[in-house]
């Protein structure tokens, strides 16, 4: 095993658990920046990783809090596992491999800019969420809640299938927005445990297709574990308005530098 991978999973996995944020928007970047991983094996490898690690967060949440809501994890799971299957099937059946780069490489950049912005205006989104629904007296928008979250799970569904990224921050804050007045503890296990299936899925995928490597996923699987202990021990003690805008800054121009 490399220990530069391991390292890297040790920093990242920090990150993750000091932010909350989902370890595809910082190690998806990382691989092919700082180890020139093409997007198709970053990608393909970071779901994988992804789909191991969210695995332990989310027995932890149902285990101790209770926090999944699985009828709102059924109906994100509607939209995505369909997506990511087909996602999967249109790339093997007429992407090239040099037109599948390209294409990971742009909707890897689009989805950390959108990353950004959610974590940007979260707070704002969730304000203005709950006005609506305070103000909703007849319960006209609560009959869009629910085909509403499908159509969240579908976009999910390509975008993490195409860049890996999207499953943490931007889940996250579609649930907050769909379902204002669901305790936060409980939109985190929902969003960890709709994760799952979904990664492992376009994981696997892209394992069929050639883009996992397993010596790197081993080596990030070492770091990342303890890094994210770690870093769940010590976010209570950073505050997250300090952390928020200097993560969102970062994974901003990263976005823009894949993009452009």
């Amino acid at each position: 095993m490399d220990t530069a991978y391991i390292a890297s999973g040790l920093a990242v996995g920090f990150l993750v658990g000091l932010t909350g944020v989902g370890g595809g928007s910082l190690m998806t970047p990382l691989l092919v920046f700082l180890f020139g991983f093409a997007p198709t094996t970053a990608v393909g490898t970071d779901l994988l990783f992804a789909a191991i690690t969210k695995t332990g967060g989310t027995w932890v949440h149902h285990k101790n809090h209770r926090s999944v809501e699985w009828k709102v994890v059924g109906l994100l799971g509607a939209g995505s596992i369909p997506a990511a299957v087909a996602v999967i099937y249109l790339l093997e059946k007429f992407g090239a491999q040099k037109q599948i780069a390209a294409l990971l490489t742009h909707t890897l950049g689009v989805a950390l800019i959108l990353t950004a912005v959610a974590l940007l205006f979260r707070n704002r989104l969730v304000k203005a969420s709950l006005e609506i629904d305070s103000h909703d007296s007849t319960g006209r928008f609560a009959h869009w809640t629910a085909p509403a979250t499908v159509f969240t799970g579908l976009v999910l569904g390509v975008l993490v299938t195409l860049s890996s990224v999207g499953a943490g921050a931007l889940g996250t804050v579609a649930l907050l927005f769909l379902y204002p007045r669901l305790p936060t503890v409980k939109i985190v296990g929902t969003d960890l445990a709709h994760a799952i299936p979904l990664t492992a899925v376009a994981g696997v995928g892209h394992w069929h297709m050639g883009n996992v490597d397993f010596q790197l996923l081993g080596s990030l699987l070492c770091g990342s574990l303890p890094g994210i202990y770690l870093g769940s021990k010590l976010s209570a003690r950073v505050p997250e308005y300090v952390l928020r805008p200097i993560l969102a800054s970062l994974l901003l121009l990263i976005g823009i530098k894949f993009v452009l």
